[in-house]
């Protein structure tokens, strides 16, 4: 039974927020009279002397104290007596554990946005770099269109901005306090809820005290946003093990983020993409687990949900780790320019130019150029060329409308230099990008 029902070697990552869950608490219960100056100062110091002892690592946790909280408080009366079971008045460990719980979540969001807009820099400023640096552009991998180096990577700037944006929802939902909801019911005593929000950073206490002790939805949003951003940091990592493989060699990762092989020693293999790539299932397991957990629980509180935690500590820990790898591979990767160059011009990616063009040059409707230039593919790869290879009289035979200027089009540079539209693949349009990029997330109010 102290086994199962033990969550101290868990829940003491909440020791500073339980500290000042209980500082905020011992101080409205002072100015609501329910407790004395001197209880109050006494409670205070005791805390101030736990939080160094825990911080210095020289404080014995007790396993027969079960979680946290007891652990604080039977600290406490060693240190200052009867007022620290005073401390206790008009609060219950259900009401505590949920403010110490939110607490603990919206400094993990404020950290992770931290990371996140680091990430975002970093790709920002490679962008920048590659603004006209042309790769292929694929869709079902395969060669699609020609792109530029710097327009992929600002996708993932988009990406990442959505994860800040979805973690910053998260925050603004869970940032009210249970604080004084007491077990299930709230309290007789004559508490200033709104004092011990306010006192914690939240907007406002929560309005229901049942809804207070037995939510975690703010858990499972959490959860659920930090399984979005690893499936993009999962994406990513994809691309970064494409990319430096041997059919690629669009990038190259420096010894500090790839390993040796035991048996070849010709090989680099980019374990820290891959290890980033596999996070991503704990973390939707912490999720699945979480809503699995929740999912039968009547109100108000049950036991079920000392399960919360070590879900969204492991989540949040892999989530931390996997966006600190994938900022360190984003700046130490160096991009191959030529070797993307050379992809580039492979598969007819300015096919779709060469139907573009028939459209705008020749006015055939978009259907008939389509087919035309799929004729066009099929003669060059007949002949074993590139479309700029065939000559005016191969591309004439298949229709005659096509003049020597299609030529001007054909390239991979032209190609991209031809994206001009809103969120083109257009050198200018991604140097633009580049500096909205900046004052949308770094400078703007994302940034701020």
């Amino acid at each position: 039974m102290e086994r199962i029902n033990a969550s101290i070697g868990f829940d003491q990552r909440f020791f500073a927020q339980d500290i000042a869950g209980s500082r905020a608490h011992a101080r409205m219960l002072v100015e609501q009279g329910i407790l004395s100056t001197e209880d109050g100062q006494a409670i205070n110091d005791g805390l101030d002397t736990i939080s160094r002892d825990i911080e210095a690592g020289t404080f014995e946790f007790s396993v027969a104290l079960e979680d946290i909280h007891m652990n604080i408080e039977s600290r406490l009366r060693e240190l200052v007596g009867d007022a620290a079971g005073r401390l206790h008045t008009a609060r219950s460990r259900n009401d505590q554990v949920a403010t110490d719980f939110r607490l603990w979540v919206r400094d993990e969001i404020d950290a992770i946005d931290a990371q996140l807009q680091g990430l975002q820099a970093a790709l920002i400023e490679k962008a920048d770099a590659h603004a006209g640096t042309v790769m292929p552009g694929f869709t079902h991998l395969q060669t699609a269109q020609p792109v530029t180096f710097g327009h992929h990577l600002l996708a993932y700037v988009e990406m990442f901005g959505r994860d800040r944006s979805r973690f910053a929802d998260a925050r603004a939902r869970l940032n009210e306090s249970p604080l004084g909801a007491g077990a299930l019911a709230g309290t007789s005593f004559p508490i200033d809820r709104a004092a011990t929000a306010s006192a914690l950073g939240f907007d406002r206490p929560m309005a229901n005290s049942l809804d207070a002790v037995s939510d975690r939805d703010f858990a499972l949003e959490f959860l659920a946003a930090a399984a979005i951003c690893t499936t993009h940091v999962s994406r990513f990592a994809e691309e970064l093990v494409i990319w430096c493989s041997d059919g690629f060699r669009f990038i190259a990762l420096s010894d500090a983020y790839t390993t040796g092989s035991s048996m070849m020693p010709q090989k680099r293999n980019p374990d820290a993409a891959e290890l980033s790539r596999a996070k991503t299932g704990r973390v939707y397991g912490a999720l699945i687990g979480l809503l699995t957990v929740m999912k039968g629980l009547p109100l108000a509180y049950s036991k079920d949900m000392q399960e919360d935690k070590e879900p969204v500590f492991d989540a949040a820990d892999s989530l931390a780790l996997a966006l600190a790898a994938i900022a360190g591979m984003t700046t130490d990767m160096q991009a191959q320019p030529e070797n993307m160059r050379l992809a580039a011009g492979k598969g007819h990616s300015t096919a779709t130019d060469l139907a573009d063009w028939l459209v705008r040059a020749a006015g055939v409707p978009f259907r008939d150029a389509h087919a035309i230039t799929g004729a066009v593919v099929a003669l060059a790869d007949q002949k074993s060329m590139t479309l700029a290879e065939l000559s005016i009289e191969d591309m004439q035979g298949v229709d005659a409308r096509i003049s020597a200027d299609v030529f001007e089009v054909l390239t991979v540079e032209a190609s991209v230099a031809s994206r001009t539209s809103f969120g083109g693949t257009a050198p200018d349009n991604v140097r633009a990008a580049v500096a909205e990029a900046r004052r949308r997330f770094l400078t703007g109010p994302e940034g701020d």
